[in-house]
């Protein structure tokens, strides 16, 4: 068991999701843990009717099973001419076990089918923490449009698909700190991260 004060487990089963939100954090004082230093973690069922449900419910199991300081979040694409499509939905637009690309495919063709002119879209992340003496939430969001094509090769998820208005490219185009800078998750988390600088350790840290 880690039980370092500074320890902050990220409770998520995505490594792609892992590895950006320990980019983000890389510098701060808290040292990070994730789910593989534990033997076995299901991951639990998310059926929230809304992303801070479903990061809270992730955030919870966390913390219950480990007892460290636990964050975690749940993000959403949320499309204008798909009436806030695939929203919550987002992981699992195409199916349960939908790859990024099948997500990507189905909603371009959604898009397409519709004949609509407002591509206009937004992730938002809402990012909980979980402690023995905190329970709360963020939310960070990042406006967008959705292209007609995929492009770029870096980022996951929906980023080939989004063209981000702030940096006038879709997501996988442009470097990871360029994303991290605008993103919805940096600004989740960034946001918790002020919180934590302004914390009493000691009181969030107890068992």
């Amino acid at each position: 068991m880690i039980n370092n004060m500074h320890q902050l487990l990220i409770a998520t089963h995505n490594t792609d999701k892992l590895s950006e939100i320990q980019q983000i954090l890389q510098g701060s004082m808290w040292q990070t843990a994730d789910l593989s230093e534990f033997q076995y973690y299901p991951p639990p069922i998310e059926n929230g009717s809304t992303l801070a449900q479903n990061a809270l419910i992730k955030a919870r199991e966390g913390f219950n099973r480990t007892g460290l300081l636990t964050l975690a979040d749940d993000t959403g694409l949320e499309i204008d001419g798909l009436e806030g499509d695939p929203g919550v939905f987002s992981a699992r637009y195409a199916g349960e076990n939908a790859t990024y690309d099948m997500n990507c495919r189905k909603v371009l063709m959604e898009l397409d089918a519709i004949n609509s002119t407002k591509r206009t879209a937004r992730f938002r992340t809402v990012m909980a923490l979980i402690g023995s003496e905190i329970e709360h939430c963020w939310e960070g969001v990042c406006e967008g449009m959705i292209t007609r094509e995929p492009s770029g090769n870096s980022g996951f998820g929906y980023d080939p698909i989004f063209w981000s208005i702030e940096l006038k490219r879709t997501f996988s185009e442009v470097t990871p700190l360029e994303k991290n800078r605008v993103s919805h998750r940096g600004r989740a988390l960034r946001k918790l991260m002020a919180y934590l600088m302004e914390a009493e350790l000691p009181d969030l840290l107890r068992v």
